[in-house]
């Protein structure tokens, strides 16, 4: 018999097919559909819980199940949900004659109000059960039964099912009686793990399996099932429930993603908005399928790796992560990926290499033919040449294109049309941010040529600190993000020669609009002022993230540290450690040229690289001033609740409202629940800086920390970035906004972007938790000559406020001397 019982159970009991499957409970309604579907089924009819019958309408009912033994069960509404199962905690009866069934009844719906199951409610934040629907149906009077998931519950494993069994009833499994086998059994049939001597034979454990896989597919997730066969060797489903512990258990066969934030969040530190992720994210994509095609990648490669592209970076619980294997699998569309892969770890701050399996995953991937693979190099290589051989002549271009792309448009942009600022994003985006040639080319090679010349340092010249190219960088030329800083400091000098200026200017109390007045009254100060926040008034805290706020419109930070400057003494800085002049002098004739040719590259692919990062800055200022004037609007039209609402929509959707290409209508309900969401990250703990997961991020409750920080040593190492050996005592900086340093202070921060330069006049030396030898805050550090230590794990909650430290910023050591 299919599907259980025939309708002609009669009231007040109901069958399989009642016109109101709510009333059978949650057991009973999926019971019901899967007898609808065809799964053999023992017959069964349902009792609501406000229903009462006499002795004989029961008795009837029974009769029509067929002689034998019964079985009486729960059925209630909250039990075998998707978030809870409530298994045992309801009472079951086995076994039960005709004459006890109406007993049992009233046992099964009594235990809804039992002490366990309310202490199981109150501890899972539920409220007290209903009184259960009651399953009536015929007992099997099994050769063997057990249980089957259809997918494993322990490893989380969706591809393996797992049958247990016993001999005789399953209840003998489920109280612990006896032990039972299990087997263990992969989508294709492949048993993966038996008992010896097995009570079911090879031929049953797949066939429960298969049902087990059969009832997923009909209820739409893993499925926990009871399955009895009878003497005639025929398979019975008795009841299929959902694994409710899988929802937060990752897979292990899902695809494995590394998560680094060590360079990244130099840019966007902390939460960071749906506009901003959707942005970034857009910009990466077209960005480095660009760069492959300029360095000849074969199109069909590129092709292969179409998926890559989008996924450069991911956005977890509100913070923005390096996907760090799709940046490997790019790296392994060019040549020398072996060698290349340290040198981008460098470059990013990566501290780790990926596990080797997922190495060699890779490499497999671009593997082919011999000849093709030996077309492939020949052609690309040509590429690398062809770009760095034209690449002073391409940065010449593309900065004659920006400049051309960010004239000043025809009409200010508040008073452009919302048609107007979108095709004036558009027409940046064309010239622009889908054409980043410049900039990627010479990032590659400056990653290139910096690990290359570090690797020469340490080969040929015995530099066993691998520091050595640091010092050799610091004559590298004019680099635009060290003029802020020094801007900073003249400005200082003309504040300090008006009395009573620098004290109001430090004073983080008085308003910023009230010290811009005070300044009028000193023209040559005043004029430097304006100067700066002409050239320098996009620059701003984490000034990738479209939603903050630039120099020009908070000048805080810059007023109070020009007047904590102006306000200290001069001071002297601490000289540096001396550096033999020409170390390359002792190279033989042969390698000098080569290791000349590798610094020279170097320090101009190094301060190419931090120059062209401000004309970023620039772009990424031009674009934050469309989408907020396009927030006005969408505000002014009602769309949003506030104009500030524009950064929890993406940048796709903000453009959809013009170009009506959008698919829902209610941008402002969608921003409010974004918005929500996201003060919630603001408030709970970040995500580690480095770790791993399987599948959807969503099925990890938590993120295990693969680089955990060793707290307990008195001795901390990172990179030294610039060398010099400082003393001090250690101000720890979480946010520049209104801190300032006193004279001989070491400023320790988790991360640095141009931001911060407002504190580097100040500092005596930097250490900072994250970061690389080619962020912002070594290249800046190197040009200003400010002792500097970066990728320092955990150096943020290591160091207290007041610690007195020695740092060496050649040797990337730090020794805690008094805390």
């Amino acid at each position: 018999m299919h599907g259980g019982l025939a309708p002609f159970v009669t009231m007040p009991f109901l069958h399989p097919d009642t016109s109101d499957p709510s009333r059978l409970g949650g057991k009973g309604a999926a019971l019901a559909r899967l007898g609808a579907l065809g799964f053999e089924i023992p017959p069964w009819f349902a009792v609501p819980p406000d229903e009462s019958w006499t002795s004989g309408e029961l008795g009837n009912s029974i009769g029509l199940l067929g002689s034998g033994l019964l079985a009486v069960r729960s059925s209630g509404t909250m039990e075998d949900g998707a978030g809870h199962s409530f298994a045992g905690q309801f009472e079951s009866h086995l076994e039960v004659t005709a004459s006890e069934v109406a007993g049992k009844i009233t046992r099964v719906r009594a235990s809804a109000q039992s002490a366990a199951i309310l202490t199981y409610c109150r501890e899972r934040g539920l409220s007290a059960p209903a009184v259960p629907t009651v399953l009536v149906q015929r007992m099997i009077a099994p050769r063997c039964a057990g249980v089957a998931f259809s997918a494993d519950p322990v490893s989380g494993n969706r591809s393996i099912a797992v049958v247990s069994a016993v001999s005789g009833t399953g209840e003998k499994l489920v109280s612990g009686e006896v032990d039972c086998e299990t087997w263990k059994i992969t989508r294709s049939g492949e048993i993966l793990s038996q008992p010896e001597n097995a009570l079911l034979s090879v031929t049953d454990a797949l066939a429960v399996s298969t049902l087990a896989r059969q009832c997923e597919t009909a209820c739409g997730r893993p499925q926990d099932i009871e399955w009895a066969i009878d003497p005639s060797g025929k398979l019975w489903l008795l009841q299929s429930r959902p694994v409710t512990t899988l929802g937060l258990t990752p897979d292990p066969a899902d695809t494995l993603r590394v998560w680094d934030n060590s360079n990244i969040a130099e840019s966007y530190g902390g939460v960071t908005t749906p506009l901003t992720f959707s942005f970034a994210r857009r910009i990466y994509e077209s960005a480095y399928r660009e760069f492959c095609k300029l360095m000849s990648v074969p199109p069909d490669r590129i092709e292969r790796a179409d998926d890559v592209f989008p996924q450069m970076l991911g956005l977890i619980r509100g913070r923005v992560y390096y996907n760090l294997v799709s940046w490997y699998r790019v790296l392994a569309l060019l040549p020398g990926f072996q060698l290349n892969r340290g040198f981008m770890e460098q470059m990013m701050g990566v501290r780790e290499p990926l596990p080797d399996e997922i190495v060699q995953k890779i490499i497999a991937e671009n593997t082919g033919s011999r000849l093709a693979d030996t077309l492939a190099l020949v052609r690309t290589c040509a590429g690398l040449v062809r770009q760095l051989t034209g690449l002073p002549k391409q940065i010449a271009r593309f900065q004659i294109r920006l400049d051309t792309a960010l004239a000043a448009p025809p009409l200010p942009i508040p008073q452009m049309s919302g048609e107007e600022l979108v095709a004036h994003y558009r027409d940046l985006e064309r010239q622009l941010l889908k054409k980043w040639d410049a900039p990627l080319v010479n990032d590659f090679f400056a990653m290139i040529f910096y690990g290359a010349l570090r690797s020469s340092c340490v080969k040929w010249l015995g530099d066993a600190s691998g520091t050595l190219q640091n010092e050799l960088l610091l004559d590298g030329g004019h680099i635009i993000s060290a003029e802020p800083p020094r801007r900073i400091m003249k400005m200082a000098a003309l504040a300090a020669a008006h009395p009573g200026l620098p004290e109001l200017l430090a004073d983080p109390e008085i308003p910023s609009h009230r010290k811009i007045a005070v300044l009028q009254q000193a023209p040559d100060l005043a004029a430097a002022f304006e100067s700066y926040l002409t050239d320098f008034g996009d620059r701003c805290l984490e000034e990738l993230k479209l939603e903050s706020p630039t120099v020009r419109d908070d000048p805080a930070s810059l007023l109070i540290s020009i007047g904590a400057m102006a306000a200290r003494p001069p001071t002297v800085k601490q000289a540096f450690l001396p550096v033999l002049p020409s170390p390359q002098q002792k190279l033989s004739p042969l390698k000098r040229p080569i290791f000349n040719y590798l610094l020279r590259q170097a320090r101009e692919r190094v301060r190419a690289r931090e120059n062209l990062r401000f004309e970023r800055t620039r772009l990424f200022g031009r674009v934050r001033a469309i989408l907020r004037e396009l927030g006005h609007r969408l505000h002014a039209d009602g769309m949003l609740d506030s104009a500030h609402d524009v950064f929890y929509l993406e940048i796709g959707e903000i453009l959809a409202a013009w170009e009506a290409t959008g698919t829902t209508a209610g941008l402002g309900t969608l921003a409010r629940q974004r918005r929500a969401g996201f003060a919630i990250y603001e408030t709970a703990d970040a995500p580690p800086d480095r770790f791993q997961t399987r599948g959807p991020v969503h099925r990890h409750e938590h993120f295990e920390n693969t680089r955990p920080p060793d707290t307990a040593a008195s001795s901390l190492t990172g990179s030294g970035a610039c060398p010099g050996r400082v003393t001090g005592r250690v101000r720890v900086v979480l946010d520049p906004r209104g801190a300032r340093l006193e004279p001989g202070e070491i400023l320790v921060a988790r991360q640095t972007d141009p931001g911060w330069v407002v504190l580097f006049p100040a500092a005596a030396g930097l250490l900072v938790e994250r970061g690389s030898l080619l962020s912002h805050s070594a290249i800046v550090s190197r040009e200003l000559r400010l002792p500097c230590i970066v990728s320092l794990p955990g150096i943020t909650t290591t160091l207290k406020t007041g610690d007195l430290i020695e740092m060496d910023g050649a040797a990337g050591t730090v020794r805690i001397l008094e805390s």
